[in-house]
């Protein structure tokens, strides 16, 4: 990892990167998540894990208190954005290594890295909560759909996302981070720290939080797999569960365990969304709220 590396990692910098990484192990670990995987089921895949998605956290998570050090150290003379991408791709090659090639967290590791470099300009300007985090990732990606969508040609090598915007114009992630994560600051975060306040528990917390972000979110790796059809699927299957009470009532809890057979049977996983979740997690704990025990252990 980063060889001949002379970067002086901050007590910050290793703040940062932990609660984003305990956001991506927490997401993982919730049960149960529609289509996705978790201890107790592949979800909607074949090729990766529980375990696998623990090997591929284990490559990727010491880079995000790099890029955290990277956004304290920013002077903003110059593309914080270009100088984490070398750094994320090594990270990249690194995560596939240690899965044989699968594609486990690419996802969450551009998206959690913006943010950590987000959240270390944050905590360098003593700023450290969820709408200056916000601010901070639009400043880091301002012009990132014009210059990484607009100009884009086909090929072969073009990423799901890359082909979902030549097709059909969706700026995905790249417009969510730009946009300064509209999909966190007006759904997930709420809607998780309103599930914590009641004592619902952690883990339904987060289920919860989950359903409410695939009932709305344009999820690109949904839309990758099944196109429009599959993305109106999740979100018309996502609210009759919200409507039957989700984590709050028995009805909710049987549906959500029927809305996982189904997402399997269909094909249907809301990565994208997973993604959105384990990071509004870390930056829930990065901004000192309290987790409790109580709230940890409630199954």
């Amino acid at each position: 990892m980063l060889e001949n590396n002379s970067m002086k990692i901050s007590k910050d910098a290793i703040k940062i990167g932990q609660a984003m990484t305990a956001g991506v192990l927490l997401e993982v670990s919730c049960h149960p998540s529609p289509g996705l995987v978790s201890p107790y089921s592949m979800g909607a895949h074949k090729d990766m894990n529980f375990m696998s998605f623990l090997l591929s956290t284990s490559a990727i998570s010491p880079y995000f208190s790099l890029f955290a050090q990277m956004g304290i150290d920013w002077d903003r003379k110059e593309s914080l954005l270009g100088n984490l991408r070398p750094i994320g791709k090594e990270a990249e090659e690194e995560l596939l290594q240690i899965t044989g090639g699968v594609n486990t967290q690419r996802g969450i590791l551009f998206l959690g890295g913006i943010i950590a470099a987000a959240s270390g300009v944050a905590i360098k300007d003593d700023k450290v909560n969820i709408y200056e985090i916000s601010k901070n990732v639009a400043e880091i990606c301002k012009g990132i759909v014009e210059t990484e969508l607009k100009t884009l040609k086909s090929h072969p090598k073009n990423t799901n996302g890359e082909k979902l915007f030549l097709h059909q114009g969706i700026t995905g992630i790249r417009g969510e981070v730009e946009e300064g994560l509209p999909s966190i600051t007006e759904i997930a975060y709420p809607q998780f720290v309103r599930a914590i306040d009641s004592q619902v528990g952690l883990k339904d917390a987060m289920v919860d939080t989950l359903l409410h972000l695939m009932a709305l979110v344009e999820d690109t790796t949904v839309l990758s797999r099944l196109g429009i059809e599959g993305l109106r699927k999740t979100h018309i299957a996502s609210k009759e569960v919200i409507k039957k009470g989700s984590v709050y009532t028995k009805d909710g809890k049987r549906a959500l365990e029927d809305l996982n057979k189904y997402f399997i049977g269909e094909n249907i996983s809301p990565g994208g969304c997973a993604d959105l979740l384990a990071v509004t997690v870390g930056i829930y704990i990065l901004e000192g709220n309290e987790i409790s025990l109580k709230n940890i252990l409630k199954v």
